[in-house]
């Protein structure tokens, strides 16, 4: 990129042309899309994606769009590719874009705090149980557990539905299921995430072109053998070389006609001016096939889709120097913990869940061995509550991340409640920071880019991969969801020193659990809140049954 073009790529400003809607009346907007979403957005990002997909870019009872549908998967394959949580980042990036910084800043404030003060609020109780729940608690939290699996698993599938366009996503989405399931640590989900977009980008903007002419030349070489056996066949026909029936040679007499003129060999020459048009036909047919295969978008869509739905925007000039200051306060942050003689427990949580809102990528199947590893293993929360707080946040609406205010609420408990609470605000904000920075960040370079093929084949990538990896988090929840007083009092050593629930298939009725809450909510549209209520009464029902 020339110097020139570089300063100007720094310097170009927001938009402005879309800011002379007053800002109460898109604060207005945004609460009456967003006010209930807290209270309501159960079963995970997964779940949160298709509900954000239905509330911003379906156009239903007369609702108008915020967002097309290439904004959409543009967001979502940007939101995955940073770190963070996936579905705050997108609902804060669409208000961004939608409605501007106030609105945006307040939709996440209304979409995260329901949860994180229920959490907070479990964390108060928590402290106040004994060391053994009661067996019907477990199987409660079984139950709940089970059910968010199916409906995770419905989402899972709607996301693929909805991502894969082509022989190619397909492939990626297949990849990032079966790759996320076979391994499992921090550095591993970013690789994979980016290993698929430089495969599609790798597909689309070489592979597919080498490919379509391979295919090309294959079927022009078809197409001459073919025309040279008709031909063949035609000069057979005219000049036939069989004797007579008496034995003799026939001999044909004709008639000359003149050198030029429209009707010389008027049918011979029909059919070879016809077959140039028919095989052009034909390779337009085969050109425009092999790009639909291929994912390649006609450059008027991608052209038309770029500039649809945006109305707000953040310049990349202001989007470096917000990421600047976020990498001074994060160097602040781990030296001062870092250079003090004593331990400070309150530092130490908010480096911990800053360090970890920094370097999540994936979601749910990270964040949980590293929040694990960041407060059970310094003895800060005991291994029962960490597996009572990973139960409940599944049932609860809103981001998962919301955990981190529960686990800083216990691992500051040990002075008093004042404490407690300082803890959960620590591990709010040391959590939620570091992907709002990131999603800020990255506005001005994504619309910048975002007209780009390399950046479109990237993100197209990057979106199959990460659906792929929506099925790995059934797997993650699946395995440990099954709940016991044995399974929550002990670390498992044979998970290397993890805690560790049971897996959901040890015990059928959670197979049926899940089955039928994934039926329900799949084919009979019940609402996930319901799924996941009635999954905890089904467990109660399994312990009242079994216990006779």
């Amino acid at each position: 990129m020339p110097l020139t073009e570089f300063v100007n790529f720094l310097s170009e400003r927001s938009p402005r042309s879309a800011y002379s809607q007053k800002l109460l009346d898109r604060i207005s907007e945004v609460v009456k899309a967003t006010w209930y979403l807290g209270f309501t957005a159960f079963g995970g990002p997964p779940v949160h994606f298709q509900i954000f997909h239905k509330k911003f870019v379906e156009e239903k009872d007369g609702r108008t769009p915020w967002i097309d549908e290439q904004t959409y998967q543009e967001l979502f394959a940007l939101c995955q590719a940073l770190p963070g949580p996936g579905s705050t980042k997108f609902l804060f990036a669409t208000v961004l874009v939608h409605a501007g910084w106030i609105p945006a800043i307040l939709a996440f404030l209304i979409w995260s705090l329901p949860g994180a003060v229920g959490m907070f609020a479990l964390s108060l109780g928590v402290q106040q149980i004994s060391d053994t729940l009661p067996e019907p608690a477990y199987a409660f939290l079984s139950g709940l557990n089970a059910s968010t699996v199916g409906i995770i698993a419905v989402a899972a599938v709607q996301l693929a539905e909805k991502c894969i366009k082509d022989r190619l996503s397909r492939i990626l989405v297949i990849f990032g299921a079966t790759a996320g399931l076979c391994y499992s640590t921090l550095w591993y989900y970013p690789v994979l995430v980016i290993s698929g977009g430089l495969t599609c980008a790798l597909w689309d903007l070489r592979l597919a072109r080498e490919v379509r002419k391979l295919k090309q030349a294959w079927e022009a070489r078809r197409r001459r053998a073919a025309d040279q056996a008709a031909a063949a066949e035609d000069e057979a026909t005219e000049h036939p070389s069989d004797p007579a029936p008496d034995g003799s040679r026939s001999i044909e007499l004709r008639t000359p006609e003149p050198a030029a003129g429209p009707k010389h060999d008027s049918g011979m020459v029909q059919r070879r001016q016809a077959q140039p048009r028919e095989v052009s036909a034909r390779s337009i047919d085969a050109s425009a096939e092999s790009n639909a295969d291929s994912g390649i978008a006609p450059a008027t869509h991608q052209q038309s889709s770029a500039s649809s739905g945006l109305q707000y925007g953040v310049s990349v000039r202001l989007g470096l120097l917000v990421l600047a200051v976020f990498v001074v306060s994060f160097v602040v942050v781990l030296t001062t913990r870092a250079e003090l003689a004593q331990d400070y427990r309150p530092l130490s949580l908010f480096a911990n869940m800053y360090l970890a809102g920094t370097i999540i990528f994936g979601g749910g199947p990270v964040v949980i061995p590293l929040l694990r590893e960041y407060v059970v293993s310094p003895g800060w929360v005991s291994p029962r509550d960490f597996l009572i707080g990973l139960a409940i946040i599944q049932a609860f609406p809103g981001p998962n991340f919301n955990f981190s205010v529960y686990l800083g609420a216990l691992a500051v408990a040990s002075s008093g409640a004042a404490n407690s609470f300082l803890g959960a605000v620590l591990g709010y904000v040391g959590i939620f920071l570091p992907g709002l920075v990131f999603a800020i960040a990255s506005q001005g370079l994504w619309r910048k880019l975002r007209t780009r093929p390399l950046f479109l084949a990237l993100l197209r990538g990057i979106n199959a991969t990460a659906v792929g990896l929506v099925f790995t988090a059934v797997y993650r929840l699946w395995e440990v969801g099954y709940l016991t007083n044995e399974s929550t009092s002990n670390i498992d050593a044979a998970q290397g020193g993890r805690v560790s629930g049971r897996s959901l298939a040890d015990e059928p009725w959670w197979v049926v659990v899940a089955a039928v809450t994934y039926s329900g909510n799949k084919w009979f549209n019940v609402p996930a809140a319901i799924s996941i209520a009635a999954g905890g009464v089904l467990g109660l029902a399994w312990w009242g049954v079994t216990q006779q």
